[in-house]
């Protein structure tokens, strides 16, 4: 059947609506993809308070250094704010942040934010910043080191299985799973924690500004709150996030209306739950994640960590 006028002038009408809805759809398409680019690379923003979210376990981690290098590099950040919730992790894990951090001290103010649990690793976190502001409750401190090991020979010798280990020297193989810890071992050991030990208490030294008396009575390991950390001058405020952004306007001239930009860290490898950027996304990641595989599994080296008694 022929078409008649009217119904071929529709037909063309919505043929040229169609085009058009198609040509906005590519060009929205288009803009979302520019958009992804700009927050991908930095492309486009203005000045503005970088936020670095550390959680979990502290270990060493190429990407995050990168990213803070990329930060300094940039120069559109005016302030780093460094939030930490965190029971630490290995001692170099946390000695490297630390290092990146007081780079990036060099170039823009840092303040460090402790949330639930800013401990041990995280607290030398913390000791990079600039200004360090916890919550009246939040826990931090626990000043040590811990080296953990376990031996199962007298559970082998139950079960008939026997184990033997050829070293090149008696230290060697120390501490083993395979044989009880010799009093030599112990020795060299305990003197390896101290070492870092004494390098972590030098660190809050300096960096509180505390005389050594001071300094070796918070060293003791235990926890504090953020009240008892302001008495004992671990900490230089109580607050948080808030609390960071006026001290940055008031001491540092950043102003309080610049927009806060998460540091993004772009991982081609590693823990899947590393690459959610959503903070509160990421920590549940991150506890489904280590409940399936538990990072501390794959850790070698000291630790900087606080990890309360099970009963």
């Amino acid at each position: 059947m022929a078409l008649d006028a009217d119904a071929l002038i529709d037909r063309r009408r919505l043929k040229r609506q169609l085009v058009i809805w198609r040509v906005i759809g590519v060009a929205a398409l288009l803009a979302l993809a520019l958009l992804a680019v700009a927050r991908a690379t930095g492309l486009g923003q203005r000045a503005h308070v970088a936020r670095l979210s550390v959680g979990g376990f502290i270990s060493e981690d190429g990407p995050r250094n990168a990213a803070l290098e990329q930060l300094i590099q940039d120069g559109k950040a005016k302030a780093l704010i460094v939030n930490i919730n965190s029971p630490g992790g290995t001692t170099a894990g946390a000695e490297m942040l630390y290092v990146e951090l007081r780079r990036v001290a060099e170039k823009m103010p840092v303040v460090a934010t402790i949330g639930t649990l800013g401990a041990s690793g995280g607290y030398i976190v913390a000791l990079a910043a600039d200004r360090v502001i916890a919550r009246e409750s939040s826990l931090t401190g626990s000043i040590g080191v811990l080296l953990q090991t376990a031996e199962f020979s007298g559970l082998l010798e139950k079960l008939g299985v026997g184990a033997e280990m050829l070293t090149t020297g008696k230290l060697k193989g120390e501490p083993s799973p395979l044989k009880p810890l010799s009093p030599e071992g112990r020795v060299a050991l305990n003197e390896l924690i101290q070492d870092s030990y004494r390098w972590f208490v030098g660190l809050v030294q300096s960096r509180r500004n505390l005389t050594a008396d001071a300094a070796a009575l918070v060293a003791d390991g235990r926890v504090y709150t953020g009240r008892q950390a302001m008495e004992h001058k671990l900490i230089d405020q109580l607050g948080g996030e808030h609390e960071a952004r006026e001290w940055l306007a008031r001491e540092r001239q950043v102003a309080e209306d610049l927009p806060v930009i998460d540091v993004r860290i772009h991982r081609e490898d590693g823990p899947w739950w590393r690459e959610v950027t959503s903070q509160a996304a990421q920590q549940a990641a991150q506890a489904i994640g280590k409940t399936l595989i538990p990072e501390r599994l794959t850790l070698d080296g000291l630790l900087a960590l606080w990890h309360p008694p099970d009963n």
